[in-house]
């Protein structure tokens, strides 16, 4: 990698890590080339990103973020799973680890809070953000229907009750 491509890589992680609300940083040694492409696309499906960086670039890139701390996670051959939903790489990786024996989680982070593994795994039982709007709109708009339904029972009624009158009328005429 030249010089400029590593000053570029480092700058880019820098602002992609400075949006995050988290990170997962993990060992991966001996997964083969499908797993990691498994993992990756599974971290995209749930809106968070999966890198396998070298540690002296990512510990530039994480020097002016949040989780400059998380610095001495980084040896050995890491990945590192980052979103602005705080729970999406941690569900993802959690479930990942449970799969795969070569993928370990060893620490992480949380919005500039050093975490470690148990509470991870706490973070991975929590809903995502989007499961979480799901539940919100589900709650405002259960309401909006019943009030629609009620409002519009008593014209169903009166619409039923000319219908019934009516059929027993014409059979009185025949």
């Amino acid at each position: 990698m030249k010089r400029s491509d590593k000053k570029n890589f480092v700058e880019n992680f820098k602002e992609e890590l400075s949006n995050s609300s988290s990170i997962i940083v993990a060992h991966y040694s001996g997964l083969t080339v499908e797993e990691s492409e498994k993992l990756r696309k599974e971290m995209r499906a749930n809106g968070a990103k999966f890198k396998v960086t070298k540690n002296r670039l990512t510990k530039l890139a994480i020097a002016e973020t949040q989780f400059k701390d998380m610095s001495d996670f980084f040896n050995g051959p890491t990945a590192v799973a980052y979103s602005t939903d705080p729970v999406a790489p941690a569900k993802v990786s959690v479930d990942f680890e449970k799969k795969f024996e070569n993928f370990k989680i060893i620490g992480g982070g949380y919005n500039g809070e050093k975490i470690d593994k148990e509470k991870i795994n706490f973070l991975a039982t929590l809903p995502s953000i989007d499961e979480l709007r799901g539940k919100i709109i589900g709650l405002i708009s259960a309401p909006a229907q019943k009030i629609a339904s009620i409002a519009i029972e008593p014209g169903a009624q009166l619409a039923r009750l000319i219908s019934t009158q009516s059929s027993s009328n014409s059979g009185e005429s025949n």
